[in-house]
């Protein structure tokens, strides 16, 4: 159980001030902190993608887009969908795969080209998306993309993203996704809990040891200015890690949310929720998946 009550501060990186080559530092360390195992551990993006392979109804996962509305410099998008094709393709080799599609309120455009260049699967919105007006992506990904899927389905990602709505723009979204979606996840790795308190603070070393790689990486001198002569990216990683945590709701707070906003529409969605250690001892990727129940039509709206 949380420690605290859930609190609506504010985070550094959401600030329109903050200048935006750092904003792209600190979304490219946290995919880094997506995407990379550390020894005797998961990489988180590996245990989100793990977790929709389990909860979303069916077993054929092609006849889904997954739309990321807060994707940052890529998150686990990329890899929960190389994680989520090569298990489909390794069951069926030359099938096609579903698809992932990358937006965000403030697009990282370049670190997504990289992300997609040979990707058949992966795609991005260039122009900036905002998470409470989704439905016209969400229906011209599902219509347009390749021709469309028969029988397609679409499910709403929010990785490392949720926490950031307070609780208007929240339930905005919340009614946006009932309205419009079969389905969707909530995937944090932070909670209110001292012990995630503690984690993040391994953001810090952790920043310190990956900078000069990144720096090589991405040809980026700023990187090493702001890490180790003035340490902005680092202190930002950690002061909003925290933040992030005081914001985070937990699996019944969403339920509540969703039954509250979504009014007669929110009976036909089934809610599911869990977590899964990535980096012992107190790591933890907490995840809500909720989907539509069968019978339910995309579309519908609560009856007045």
């Amino acid at each position: 159980m949380p420690w605290l009550p859930r609190l609506q501060v504010f985070e550094i990186d959401d600030q329109t001030w903050f200048p935006p080559f750092l904003r792209a530092h600190i979304q490219n360390a946290l995919t880094l902190t997506w995407t990379t195992p550390l020894p005797l551990s998961t990489a988180p993006a590996v245990l989100a993608a793990r977790v929709l392979q389990s909860e979303l109804p069916g077993e054929d996962l092609s006849s889904y887009t997954f739309v990321d509305f807060c994707a940052g410099g890529g998150g686990p998008t990329p890899e929960i969908e190389r994680v989520v094709n090569d298990s489909l393709r390794a069951k069926t080799p030359g099938r096609r795969g579903a698809s992932f599609v990358m937006t965000d309120l403030f697009p990282n455009v370049e670190s997504w080209k990289r992300l997609v260049k040979g990707r058949k699967s992966l795609f991005f919105e260039d122009k900036s998306v905002d998470a409470r007006d989704g439905g016209d992506v969400v229906r011209r990904w599902k219509k347009e993309e390749e021709g469309g899927k028969e029988g397609g389905k679409v499910c709403r990602l929010f990785n490392l993203a949720f926490h950031h709505f307070d609780d208007e723009l929240a339930g905005e979204i919340l009614k946006d996704t009932l309205e419009n979606s079969d389905a969707f996840a909530i995937f944090e790795l932070q909670s209110r809990t001292l012990a995630s308190f503690l984690t993040t603070l391994l953001l810090l070393p952790g920043t310190l040891l990956a900078a000069p790689l990144y720096a090589i990486r991405n040809r980026s001198l700023s990187a090493l200015v702001f890490t180790y002569l003035l340490p902005v990216i680092p202190f930002v990683l950690v002061f909003d890690g925290w933040m992030s945590g005081l914001r985070t709701r937990t699996p019944a707070e969403v339920e509540a949310m969703l039954r509250e906003r979504g009014g007669d529409a929110a009976a036909g969605w089934k809610v599911r929720s869990g977590r899964r250690r990535f980096l012992w001892p107190f790591g933890y990727l907490d995840w809500i998946v909720c989907t539509r129940e069968e019978g339910g039509s995309v579309g519908s709206r609560p009856e007045s």
